[in-house]
């Protein structure tokens, strides 16, 4: 059983090279998805957003190719290439392309008592 899909296992592979932007799109592909965690690739086009929402666990985005803007509980961050972003559970959060940029999003749920 595969807990990964959507990419070659025991393989090297650039995940940058996994998804491609379309013009005026946001584009995302699922890797994993789960009670307890989800991993989903997307690739933004320049002027799209994902408007302010909130998430039960804490999100944690590592940006692969390019730079997004993203303000958690008011405040921006600017995050680029090989850098990493985690906005906390409960606070709301929201991600602009002032450029083309593609990011792996890692989301950690609670576990439920």
């Amino acid at each position: 059983m595969s807990y990964i899909k959507n990419i070659n296992h025991e393989e090297v592979l650039s995940l940058a090279k996994e998804i491609s932007a379309q013009p005026g799109q946001i584009v995302s592909k699922t890797l994993a998805q789960n009670n307890f965690v989800s991993l989903t690739l997307f690739a933004f086009s320049k002027g799209e957003e994902i408007s302010t929402h909130e998430s039960k666990g804490d999100a944690m985005v590592t940006v692969l190719e390019g730079q997004g803007k993203f303000t958690v509980d008011g405040k921006e961050y600017f995050v680029s290439s090989g850098e990493t972003l985690v906005m906390p559970a409960q606070k709301p959060h929201a991600v602009f392309a002032q450029e083309a940029f593609k990011m792996l999003l890692t989301v950690i749920f609670p576990v439920e008592k």
